[in-house]
């Protein structure tokens, strides 16, 4: 609820429900709620206002929990998130002496700077915190490695990831990962999901992908459902590999067994499906979630209806579309732009006439709030 009312910018009734939770239930008032409204916050109104907002969360929401240092990293994180550097790095200065910083403080702030891709500001502010105390884990080094193969500086990130070894902060051993598991059964102990998804995840980031798949086939035999982190994490080893058959049997496999993935899991494999021309694919996994009783998120539909239009199949475009603004979602602005396009192309002025007035319905039973960008069909 707090994610939708943030969303549409109904932060009146955001602050209504947190303020009505923390009287009624207020353990369901966690860090997840906090970062939620610092976030969106952080996102459409002002520096001051993101200061106000967490002061009130302090004072009135979680009255009586005291803020420490997982509080003030969720307030870095929502300017991060941002790529407000500028503003995160004045909270920081400015709240460190009162909070107590840790390495997790310092890995927040430099994948805030990563995402703004500024690698000079990576360098000053990792070295300035090394000399206030801050030691680096495997995730800082992660951070700035990234950094530098983004910029094409490759001599520089492979220093880095030789100064990780030198610091024996490079694990990938995943003969010793599957010791670990195995001594799971030995301890007359019953491996999980979540269990089988550790391994599977360590057998990918070794690049052994075959022995990863065939963990799945184990979980089978071994009656241990899959659940969404399994799918995208086998799903991600194909798709880096480029094996199109591989995901396409995963994906009907999936299918098969009626499981619907999760968001992140959906847009992926959209992606893949468009960016490889397998345009009937993802319109297969368009009607699935629809089938299922499933509204896909707004992303797949742009990529969907990008794909469909850019080949000529404007029909099946308008399908989605409407199928998206009947379970009460929003179009984006440059999709209904885009499919506008086609179908004055098409001479599809009654489909066109069709969604507009759909359109117009959403907004009369959600109306948009003032400076939110949405498919206007005037």
């Amino acid at each position: 609820m707090l994610h939708i009312l943030t969303r549409m910018r109904y932060f009146d009734k955001a602050w209504e429900l947190m303020a009505k939770i923390s009287r009624m239930h207020p353990s369901l008032l966690t860090l997840k709620s906090m970062s939620i409204i610092l976030s969106k916050i952080a996102k459409f109104q002002s520096y001051e206002d993101v200061l106000e907002a967490f002061e009130k969360l302090e004072n009135d929401i979680f009255a009586g929990r005291k803020f420490g240092t997982d509080e003030f990293n969720v307030l870095l994180r929502a300017f991060c998130t941002e790529r407000q550097m500028k503003e995160a790095r004045s909270v920081f200065m400015k709240m460190r002496s009162r909070f107590s910083p840790n390495t997790k403080t310092m890995n927040i702030l430099l994948l805030g700077f990563k995402e703004s891709g500024d690698i000079t500001a990576i360098e000053l502010f990792y070295h300035e915190l090394v000399k206030r105390g801050f030691k680096p884990n495997s995730v800082t080094y992660n951070i700035r490695i990234d950094a530098y193969c983004k910029k094409s500086c490759f001599a520089d990130g492979l220093r880095l990831f030789e100064g990780m070894e030198q610091e024996n902060l490079v694990a990938r051993n995943p003969i010793k990962a599957r010791q670990l598991f195995d001594e799971i059964r030995l301890r007359n102990l019953l491996a999980d999901t979540g269990a089988y998804n550790a391994l599977m995840s360590s057998l990918i980031r070794s690049r052994d992908l075959k022995s990863a798949v065939a963990l799945m086939d184990e979980m089978e035999k071994n009656h241990i459902e899959h659940d969404d982190m399994t799918y995208h994490t086998i799903f991600s080893g194909l798709m880096r590999t480029y094996d199109i058959e591989g995901v396409s049997r995963l994906y009907h496999k999936m299918v098969d067994r009626s499981f619907v993935p999760k968001t992140r899991t959906v847009v992926m494999i959209m992606k893949f499906f468009c960016v490889n021309h397998q345009l009937d694919s993802g319109l297969h996994l368009w009607r699935y979630l629809v089938e299922k009783g499933y509204c896909p998120h707004g992303h797949a539909l742009d990529l969907m209806l990008t794909g469909l239009c850019s080949r000529g199949r404007v029909n099946e475009a308008f399908e989605c579309s409407t199928q998206m603004v009947e379970r009460r979602r929003r179009m984006s602005e440059a999709s209904f732009r885009t499919l506008e396009s086609f179908l004055v192309q098409e001479g599809e002025m009654e489909k066109l006439r069709k969604l507009k007035q759909m359109i117009t319905k959403l907004h009369i039973l959600l109306p948009p709030v003032k400076g939110h960008t949405i498919a206007d069909p005037a």
